[in-house]
């Protein structure tokens, strides 16, 4: 990043879907891909996500959507971020068909990345998105 320091990412799931592994293995990804996460776990409300985003000065939100809410979860996760007034873009990463992705991506979702995403791939998309905000 351009001021050094290492991009920080708030990783959670939003909602009540309660499976994790695949956000816990995306975490070490973006951990041995030199970035600072903190993970919030499961059945996390926008509430939860903001304050952690304020206390942690996150640089990145990604949310693990794995219960078909991504159409409704994403955009309200974006649009929270917004009103709370904070620039943090919002990575998707889960199940999303493919012809869900322009909707999320005109809701201002920042990127989305699909099941088996290799470490390169979720570093880049993740990388991406906080260069988005000037980071």
């Amino acid at each position: 990043m351009p001021d050094g320091l290492p991009v920080r990412v708030v990783l959670a799931k939003l909602g009540l879907d309660g499976h994790d592994r695949g956000l816990k293995v995306v975490a070490r990804m973006l951990r041995d891909g030199g970035m600072e996460v903190v993970y919030l776990g499961l059945r996390q409300t926008t509430g939860s996500i903001i304050d952690a985003v304020e206390q942690e000065d996150a640089d990145v939100v990604g949310i693990s959507m794995l219960n078909a809410g991504h159409l409704t979860l994403g955009p309200r996760m974006v649009d929270a971020l917004a009103d709370a007034g904070l620039d943090v873009p919002v990575v998707i990463g889960g199940i999303v068909p493919d012809e869900d992705r322009p909707a999320l991506a005109a809701a201002g979702v920042a990127g989305v990345l699909g099941p088996g995403a290799p470490a390169d791939e979720v570093v880049a998309c993740v990388r991406a998105a906080a260069a988005s905000r000037g980071r």
